[in-house]
């Protein structure tokens, strides 16, 4: 039972709903952590979160002619999700310390994309969902005329375990499988991987 990876506006909102669960982190983020400002937060409702990432994503739309990530299957069930788009789509990222401590380059390069959220469904998890989608995630971002492409994951220690809360960002080995390098540290705990197209 193989994975595949499908752009989210090939998938059923069903599937998306699916992966995202009823409760828990996921299911109140929306994967909107990134899409909302820290001050209008609290002030949007799960209910709302949650329209906003279907209209980001264009569920049960192939031709539509964008979408705010990918899905992955396993065995033909949906099994996981990956936040992928331009840098300057999330602006809670233009002004958090990651990514830009140490760096000087403009925030709103539309060349650069980002993955910043990981979601893997409950029963699919340490199959290898989050690797395929992180892979995945540099052909989509280069078909699409990205030049480099980001990721902000932590720093995984094999002595812990560690919640969805912090490892929705992905681990640094996920990356360094799928080619990125660090190009900065700016946390104890959080490291900038890059990969750069030729």
């Amino acid at each position: 039972m193989g994975i595949s990876v499908v752009a989210a506006n090939e998938a059923s909102w069903s599937d998306v709903r699916a992966i995202f669960g009823a409760r828990g982190e996921p299911a109140r983020c929306q994967c909107q952590w990134f899409k909302i400002t820290a001050a209008e937060w609290g002030s949007v409702p799960v209910e709302e979160r949650a329209e906003r990432l279907r209209a980001q994503a264009g569920c049960d739309d192939p031709g539509a002619a964008t979408t705010s990530g990918l899905v992955a299957y396993l065995g033909g069930e949906p099994a996981g999700w990956c936040a992928v788009e331009p840098r300057f789509a999330y602006p809670r990222l233009m002004t958090a310390r990651v990514p830009w401590a140490g760096r000087d380059e403009s925030r709103t390069d539309a060349g650069v994309w980002a993955v910043t959220c990981f979601v893997t469904r409950t029963g699919f998890r340490r199959r290898g969902v989050s690797r395929a989608l992180v892979a995945a995630a540099v052909g989509f971002a280069r078909e699409r005329g990205a030049r480099a492409i980001e990721g902000y994951p932590i720093v995984a220690r094999t002595d812990r375990e560690y919640s969805w809360g912090e490892l929705y960002v992905g681990s640094r080995k996920i990356f360094t499988e799928a080619g990125f390098t660090e190009v900065s540290h700016p946390t104890p705990r959080r490291v900038v991987m890059r990969l750069d197209f030729a």
